[in-house]
Protein backbone atom coordinates (compact mmCIF):
# COMPACT_ATOMS: atom_id res chain seq x y z
CA UNK A 1 0.00 0.00 0.00
CA UNK A 2 1.29 3.45 -0.92
CA UNK A 3 1.02 6.40 1.47
CA UNK A 4 1.33 10.01 0.43
CA UNK A 5 3.40 11.13 3.42
CA UNK A 6 3.99 8.06 5.62
CA UNK A 7 6.58 9.62 7.92
CA UNK A 8 4.32 12.57 8.66
CA UNK A 9 1.44 10.18 9.26
CA UNK A 10 3.47 8.23 11.82
CA UNK A 11 4.59 11.44 13.53
CA UNK A 12 0.99 12.60 13.87
CA UNK A 13 -0.11 9.22 15.15
CA UNK A 14 2.57 9.07 17.86
CA UNK A 15 2.81 12.73 18.90
CA UNK A 16 1.92 11.99 22.53
CA UNK A 17 4.91 9.61 22.62
CA UNK A 18 7.67 11.87 21.25
CA UNK A 19 6.38 15.37 22.07
CA UNK A 20 7.07 15.22 25.80
CA UNK A 21 9.67 16.58 28.21
CA UNK A 22 11.57 13.26 28.39
CA UNK A 23 12.46 13.43 24.68
CA UNK A 24 15.55 15.28 23.48
CA UNK A 25 14.84 18.89 22.51
CA UNK A 26 16.49 18.37 19.12
CA UNK A 27 14.11 15.48 18.41
CA UNK A 28 11.01 17.44 19.41
CA UNK A 29 12.15 20.43 17.36
CA UNK A 30 12.82 18.34 14.25
CA UNK A 31 9.57 16.39 14.45
CA UNK A 32 7.44 19.47 15.20
CA UNK A 33 8.96 21.31 12.24
CA UNK A 34 8.31 18.39 9.90
CA UNK A 35 4.64 18.32 10.91
CA UNK A 36 4.29 22.04 10.19
CA UNK A 37 6.01 21.92 6.79
CA UNK A 38 3.91 23.53 4.05
CA UNK A 39 1.08 24.46 6.40
CA UNK A 40 -0.43 27.85 7.35
CA UNK A 41 1.48 27.64 10.64
CA UNK A 42 4.69 28.65 8.83
CA UNK A 43 3.15 31.35 6.65
CA UNK A 44 3.13 31.57 2.88
CA UNK A 45 3.87 33.56 -0.26
CA UNK A 46 1.08 34.43 -2.68
CA UNK A 47 1.61 34.50 -6.44
CA UNK A 48 -0.99 35.55 -8.98
CA UNK A 49 -1.69 36.15 -12.64
CA UNK A 50 -4.67 37.79 -14.28
CA UNK A 51 -6.65 34.57 -14.03
CA UNK A 52 -5.39 32.71 -10.99
CA UNK A 53 -3.89 33.01 -7.50
CA UNK A 54 -1.65 30.44 -5.85
CA UNK A 55 -0.63 30.16 -2.20
CA UNK A 56 2.80 28.61 -1.59
CA UNK A 57 3.33 27.66 2.04
CA UNK A 58 6.79 27.94 3.59
CA UNK A 59 8.91 24.85 4.22
CA UNK A 60 10.39 23.72 7.54
CA UNK A 61 14.00 22.89 6.51
CA UNK A 62 14.09 20.13 9.10
CA UNK A 63 16.27 17.01 8.84
CA UNK A 64 13.16 15.01 9.68
CA UNK A 65 11.39 16.27 6.57
CA UNK A 66 11.94 14.17 3.42
CA UNK A 67 11.13 17.03 1.04
CA UNK A 68 13.31 19.66 2.72
CA UNK A 69 16.05 17.09 3.24
CA UNK A 70 16.13 16.37 -0.48
CA UNK A 71 16.55 20.04 -1.41
CA UNK A 72 19.30 20.54 1.19
CA UNK A 73 21.09 17.43 -0.06
CA UNK A 74 21.04 18.59 -3.68
CA UNK A 75 22.46 21.98 -2.70
CA UNK A 76 25.22 20.33 -0.65
CA UNK A 77 26.12 18.12 -3.61
CA UNK A 78 26.28 21.13 -5.95
CA UNK A 79 28.53 23.04 -3.56
CA UNK A 80 30.88 20.11 -2.98
CA UNK A 81 31.09 19.39 -6.71
CA UNK A 82 32.18 22.98 -7.37
CA UNK A 83 34.72 23.06 -4.53
CA UNK A 84 36.45 19.74 -5.22
CA UNK A 85 38.99 19.31 -8.04
CA UNK A 86 38.33 16.79 -10.79
CA UNK A 87 40.60 13.97 -9.65
CA UNK A 88 40.50 10.32 -8.70
CA UNK A 89 39.11 9.48 -5.27
CA UNK A 90 38.93 6.49 -2.95
CA UNK A 91 36.06 5.53 -0.70
CA UNK A 92 37.01 4.00 2.66
CA UNK A 93 34.34 2.80 5.11
CA UNK A 94 35.39 2.26 8.73
CA UNK A 95 33.10 0.09 10.87
CA UNK A 96 33.04 -0.97 14.52
CA UNK A 97 31.88 -4.35 15.89
CA UNK A 98 28.26 -4.62 16.99
CA UNK A 99 29.33 -4.93 20.64
CA UNK A 100 30.18 -1.20 20.49
CA UNK A 101 26.90 -0.03 18.92
CA UNK A 102 25.00 0.54 22.15
CA UNK A 103 28.07 2.08 23.78
CA UNK A 104 28.31 4.74 21.07
CA UNK A 105 24.55 5.27 21.09
CA UNK A 106 24.52 5.92 24.82
CA UNK A 107 27.62 8.14 24.69
CA UNK A 108 27.16 10.60 21.78
CA UNK A 109 30.52 12.39 22.30
CA UNK A 110 32.27 9.10 21.52
CA UNK A 111 30.29 8.68 18.30
CA UNK A 112 30.95 12.28 17.27
CA UNK A 113 34.70 11.66 17.65
CA UNK A 114 34.73 8.87 15.05
CA UNK A 115 34.95 11.01 11.84
CA UNK A 116 38.03 12.87 13.10
CA UNK A 117 39.48 9.57 14.25
CA UNK A 118 39.04 8.02 10.79
CA UNK A 119 40.53 11.07 9.06
CA UNK A 120 43.53 11.08 11.41
CA UNK A 121 44.14 7.39 10.72
CA UNK A 122 44.16 7.99 6.96
CA UNK A 123 46.33 11.11 7.11
CA UNK A 124 48.88 9.60 9.51
CA UNK A 125 49.16 6.42 7.45
CA UNK A 126 49.66 8.23 4.12
CA UNK A 127 52.09 10.71 5.64
CA UNK A 128 54.21 7.96 7.23
CA UNK A 129 54.29 5.78 4.12
CA UNK A 130 54.42 8.34 1.29
CA UNK A 131 55.13 11.71 2.88
CA UNK A 132 52.01 13.18 1.26
CA UNK A 133 49.11 15.37 2.34
CA UNK A 134 45.68 14.16 1.29
CA UNK A 135 42.14 15.47 1.54
CA UNK A 136 39.42 13.63 3.47
CA UNK A 137 35.66 14.07 3.70
CA UNK A 138 34.20 12.05 6.59
CA UNK A 139 30.54 11.36 7.34
CA UNK A 140 29.31 9.70 10.51
CA UNK A 141 26.59 7.23 9.61
CA UNK A 142 24.63 5.88 12.59
CA UNK A 143 21.95 3.65 11.10
CA UNK A 144 21.52 0.50 9.08
CA UNK A 145 18.55 -0.74 7.08
CA UNK A 146 16.74 -1.89 10.21
CA UNK A 147 17.19 1.59 11.78
CA UNK A 148 19.45 0.10 14.45
CA UNK A 149 22.22 2.31 15.84
CA UNK A 150 25.21 1.11 13.86
CA UNK A 151 27.91 3.77 14.00
CA UNK A 152 30.44 3.76 11.16
CA UNK A 153 32.25 6.34 9.05
CA UNK A 154 32.13 6.84 5.29
CA UNK A 155 35.12 8.73 3.92
CA UNK A 156 36.14 10.05 0.53
CA UNK A 157 39.90 10.41 0.16
CA UNK A 158 41.93 11.85 -2.66
CA UNK A 159 43.52 8.95 -4.53
CA UNK A 160 46.67 11.05 -4.79
CA UNK A 161 48.34 13.61 -2.57
CA UNK A 162 50.39 16.77 -2.37
CA UNK A 163 54.14 16.47 -1.89
CA UNK A 164 56.14 18.87 0.26
CA UNK A 165 57.78 20.14 -2.95
CA UNK A 166 54.41 21.27 -4.24
CA UNK A 167 53.97 18.59 -6.91
CA UNK A 168 51.03 16.19 -7.04
CA UNK A 169 51.29 12.40 -6.82
CA UNK A 170 48.33 11.01 -8.73
CA UNK A 171 47.96 7.59 -7.10
CA UNK A 172 48.37 6.19 -3.59
CA UNK A 173 47.88 2.56 -2.58
CA UNK A 174 45.81 2.27 0.60
CA UNK A 175 46.61 -0.93 2.50
CA UNK A 176 43.46 -2.39 4.04
CA UNK A 177 45.16 -4.49 6.74
CA UNK A 178 47.37 -1.72 8.09
CA UNK A 179 44.54 0.83 7.98
CA UNK A 180 42.30 -1.62 9.80
CA UNK A 181 44.84 -2.13 12.57
CA UNK A 182 45.34 1.62 12.97
CA UNK A 183 41.57 2.21 13.09
CA UNK A 184 40.98 -0.62 15.54
CA UNK A 185 43.72 0.63 17.85
CA UNK A 186 42.45 4.21 17.68
CA UNK A 187 38.85 3.29 18.54
CA UNK A 188 39.89 1.00 21.40
CA UNK A 189 42.17 3.74 22.75
CA UNK A 190 39.27 6.21 22.57
CA UNK A 191 36.96 3.91 24.53
CA UNK A 192 39.66 2.90 27.03
CA UNK A 193 40.51 6.55 27.71
CA UNK A 194 36.86 7.34 28.39
CA UNK A 195 36.59 4.26 30.61
CA UNK A 196 39.60 5.20 32.74
CA UNK A 197 38.32 8.78 33.03
CA UNK A 198 35.05 7.45 34.46
CA UNK A 199 32.98 8.79 31.55
CA UNK A 200 31.32 5.52 30.54
CA UNK A 201 28.04 4.39 32.03
CA UNK A 202 27.37 0.75 31.17
CA UNK A 203 26.06 -2.39 32.82
CA UNK A 204 29.53 -3.91 32.57
CA UNK A 205 32.13 -3.47 35.27
CA UNK A 206 35.46 -1.82 34.48
CA UNK A 207 37.17 -5.23 34.41
CA UNK A 208 34.53 -6.63 32.05
CA UNK A 209 34.90 -3.62 29.75
CA UNK A 210 38.67 -4.01 29.73
CA UNK A 211 38.33 -7.70 28.90
CA UNK A 212 36.00 -6.85 26.03
CA UNK A 213 38.44 -4.26 24.66
CA UNK A 214 41.28 -6.78 24.77
CA UNK A 215 39.13 -9.36 22.98
CA UNK A 216 38.03 -6.88 20.29
CA UNK A 217 41.61 -5.77 19.82
CA UNK A 218 42.51 -9.26 18.62
CA UNK A 219 39.77 -9.70 16.02
CA UNK A 220 39.25 -8.48 12.48
CA UNK A 221 37.32 -5.26 11.96
CA UNK A 222 35.65 -4.65 8.62
CA UNK A 223 37.27 -1.98 6.46
CA UNK A 224 36.01 -1.50 2.91
CA UNK A 225 38.13 0.31 0.31
CA UNK A 226 36.87 1.03 -3.18
CA UNK A 227 37.94 3.13 -6.13
CA UNK A 228 35.27 5.77 -6.65
CA UNK A 229 36.71 7.23 -9.80
CA UNK A 230 35.13 10.66 -9.93
CA UNK A 231 33.74 12.67 -7.03
CA UNK A 232 30.16 12.42 -8.36
CA UNK A 233 29.79 8.81 -7.24
CA UNK A 234 30.61 9.56 -3.61
CA UNK A 235 28.51 12.73 -3.54
CA UNK A 236 25.47 10.81 -4.79
CA UNK A 237 26.05 8.08 -2.23
CA UNK A 238 26.83 10.40 0.68
CA UNK A 239 23.82 12.58 -0.10
CA UNK A 240 21.60 9.80 1.25
CA UNK A 241 22.95 10.44 4.74
CA UNK A 242 23.66 14.16 4.89
CA UNK A 243 20.29 15.88 5.27
CA UNK A 244 17.57 13.27 4.86
CA UNK A 245 15.69 11.06 7.33
CA UNK A 246 17.32 7.65 7.93
CA UNK A 247 14.61 5.82 5.99
CA UNK A 248 13.13 6.52 2.56
CA UNK A 249 9.36 6.86 2.57
CA UNK A 250 9.00 4.30 -0.21
CA UNK A 251 10.31 1.61 2.17
CA UNK A 252 7.30 1.96 4.48
CA UNK A 253 4.82 -0.73 3.46
CA UNK A 254 2.05 -0.58 6.04
CA UNK A 255 0.97 1.73 8.84
CA UNK A 256 -1.54 0.35 11.33
CA UNK A 257 -2.77 1.48 14.71
CA UNK A 258 -0.37 -0.86 16.48
CA UNK A 259 2.35 -1.60 13.93
CA UNK A 260 4.57 -0.14 11.23
CA UNK A 261 6.05 -2.41 8.57
CA UNK A 262 8.99 -1.41 6.40
CA UNK A 263 11.35 -3.26 4.10
CA UNK A 264 15.12 -3.42 4.01
CA UNK A 265 17.86 -5.48 2.42
CA UNK A 266 19.54 -8.06 4.61
CA UNK A 267 23.16 -8.10 3.41
CA UNK A 268 23.89 -11.45 5.03
CA UNK A 269 20.89 -13.17 3.45
CA UNK A 270 21.27 -11.27 0.18
CA UNK A 271 17.59 -10.39 -0.28
CA UNK A 272 14.94 -7.99 0.95
CA UNK A 273 13.09 -8.60 4.20
CA UNK A 274 10.33 -6.85 6.12
CA UNK A 275 10.65 -5.43 9.63
CA UNK A 276 7.64 -4.85 11.87
CA UNK A 277 7.49 -2.83 15.07
CA UNK A 278 5.08 -0.65 16.99
CA UNK A 279 4.70 2.99 15.85
CA UNK A 280 6.32 4.13 19.10
CA UNK A 281 9.30 1.82 18.59
CA UNK A 282 9.64 3.08 15.01
CA UNK A 283 9.76 6.65 16.30
CA UNK A 284 12.35 5.71 18.92
CA UNK A 285 14.51 4.06 16.28
CA UNK A 286 14.21 7.13 14.06
CA UNK A 287 14.81 9.62 16.89
CA UNK A 288 18.15 8.10 17.94
CA UNK A 289 19.63 9.14 14.57
CA UNK A 290 18.61 12.80 14.78
CA UNK A 291 21.74 14.81 15.65
CA UNK A 292 21.87 17.66 18.09
CA UNK A 293 21.25 21.14 16.77
CA UNK A 294 24.21 22.70 14.91
CA UNK A 295 25.97 19.33 14.72
CA UNK A 296 27.69 18.92 11.36
CA UNK A 297 26.90 15.77 9.41
CA UNK A 298 29.94 16.20 7.13
CA UNK A 299 33.45 17.05 8.25
CA UNK A 300 36.45 17.83 6.06
CA UNK A 301 40.11 17.29 6.91
CA UNK A 302 43.57 17.68 5.42
CA UNK A 303 43.64 19.37 2.04
CA UNK A 304 39.84 19.56 2.02
CA UNK A 305 39.49 21.26 5.42
CA UNK A 306 37.94 24.75 5.16
CA UNK A 307 41.14 26.59 6.17
CA UNK A 308 43.34 24.42 3.97
CA UNK A 309 41.02 24.94 1.00
CA UNK A 310 41.37 28.69 1.36
CA UNK A 311 45.16 28.38 1.49
CA UNK A 312 45.90 25.61 -1.01
CA UNK A 313 42.85 25.25 -3.24
CA UNK A 314 44.16 27.64 -5.89
CA UNK A 315 47.52 25.88 -5.94
CA UNK A 316 45.98 22.41 -6.25
CA UNK A 317 43.71 23.49 -9.09
CA UNK A 318 46.73 25.08 -10.82
CA UNK A 319 48.85 21.94 -10.35
CA UNK A 320 46.06 19.83 -11.84
CA UNK A 321 45.56 22.43 -14.60
CA UNK A 322 41.95 23.03 -13.72
CA UNK A 323 39.91 26.19 -13.26
CA UNK A 324 38.35 26.94 -9.89
CA UNK A 325 34.58 27.12 -9.93
CA UNK A 326 32.48 29.72 -8.13
CA UNK A 327 30.25 28.54 -5.32
CA UNK A 328 26.81 27.85 -6.82
CA UNK A 329 23.98 29.96 -5.49
CA UNK A 330 21.00 28.12 -3.99
CA UNK A 331 18.25 27.62 -6.54
CA UNK A 332 14.97 29.35 -5.92
CA UNK A 333 12.20 26.95 -4.99
CA UNK A 334 10.49 27.39 -8.36
CA UNK A 335 13.73 26.69 -10.25
CA UNK A 336 14.36 23.59 -8.13
CA UNK A 337 10.88 22.21 -8.78
CA UNK A 338 11.23 22.87 -12.50
CA UNK A 339 14.59 21.10 -12.55
CA UNK A 340 13.46 18.06 -10.54
CA UNK A 341 9.93 17.60 -11.88
CA UNK A 342 9.95 19.39 -15.23
CA UNK A 343 7.04 21.64 -14.25
CA UNK A 344 7.10 25.39 -13.60
CA UNK A 345 5.03 26.02 -10.43
CA UNK A 346 4.64 29.69 -11.34
CA UNK A 347 2.60 29.03 -14.46
CA UNK A 348 -1.16 29.18 -14.05
CA UNK A 349 -3.62 26.77 -15.65
CA UNK A 350 -3.56 28.73 -18.92
CA UNK A 351 0.25 28.84 -19.07
CA UNK A 352 0.64 32.48 -18.01
CA UNK A 353 3.37 33.53 -15.61
CA UNK A 354 2.37 34.36 -12.04
CA UNK A 355 4.22 36.98 -9.99
CA UNK A 356 4.59 37.56 -6.27
CA UNK A 357 1.87 39.73 -4.77
CA UNK A 358 1.98 39.42 -0.99
CA UNK A 359 3.08 37.42 2.03
CA UNK A 360 0.86 35.65 4.56
CA UNK A 361 2.13 35.77 8.13
CA UNK A 362 2.48 32.51 10.10
CA UNK A 363 -0.51 31.51 12.13
CA UNK A 364 -0.10 32.07 15.84
CA UNK A 365 -0.85 29.23 18.18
Amino acid sequence: MKYRNPLTQILSQTRSHWDRDEARSSVRRAFRSALLCRTPALGAEVYASENQERIVYHTCKSRACPSCGYRATVQWQRERWAALPDAMYKGITFTVPDLFWQLFRDHPPLARALPALAANVIQAWVSARYGLRVGVIAILHTFNGRLEFNSHVHTMVTAGGLQASGSWTSRVYYGRDSLMESWRNAVIKLVRTALRAGLLHTELTADQMEAMLVQQGNRWWSIHIQSLGSKERFLRYAGRYVRRPPIAQRRIICIGERSVTYCTKDKRLGHRITVQCSPEEFIDRWAQHIPERYQHAVRCFGLLAPRALRQTSAAIFAILRQKRRPRPKPLRWAEAIKRDFGKDPLLDSSGKKMTWVRRIAPESG
